[in-house]
């Protein structure tokens, strides 16, 4: 992604500078963290996860649950304006792609077979959330 590409204000060198390469390399190169290695994937506690690139708000703990991936899950965002989606046919699969609206970070993916109310299920790399208990 391009630094033209983003809405948010950070250019690719502060973005670098303000994440780590494990960060940098999921939100914007779309790589993916190795399963049941996220802090959030067991995280129990209310409160909100903001995208580590710009800290806009796009889960909520009401809304996570364990999908047993490996993953944080999420039935659906903090509000519907937060991310975004688009489709990766990357590795010989087409998927749904999920991105940070404000930014453009990579967050995950989501998949239709999540549980109620929404049946969809946002698999979320932890390594682009920060998390803020209540």
């Amino acid at each position: 992604m391009t630094d033209k590409d983003r809405k948010a204000a950070l250019s690719d060198d502060e973005l670098k500078r303000k994440l780590t390469q494990e960060q940098y390399n999921i939100a914007f190169c779309a790589a993916t963290e190795r399963p049941f290695t996220s802090l959030f994937n067991d995280e129990k506690r209310a409160g909100v996860y903001r995208c580590v690139a710009c800290d806009a708000v796009l889960w909520s703990s009401e809304d996570k649950f364990n999908s047993g991936t490996g993953w944080p899950s999420f039935t659906k965002p903090a509000a519907e304006s937060v991310v975004g989606t688009k489709v990766d046919k990357e590795y010989g699969m087409v998927r749904t792609e999920v991105h940070c609206d404000n930014c453009g970070a990579h967050m995950g993916h989501v998949f239709p077979d999540g549980p109620a109310p929404t049946g969809l299920r946002y698999c979320i790399n932890g390594a682009v959330l920060k998390f803020d208990p209540k």
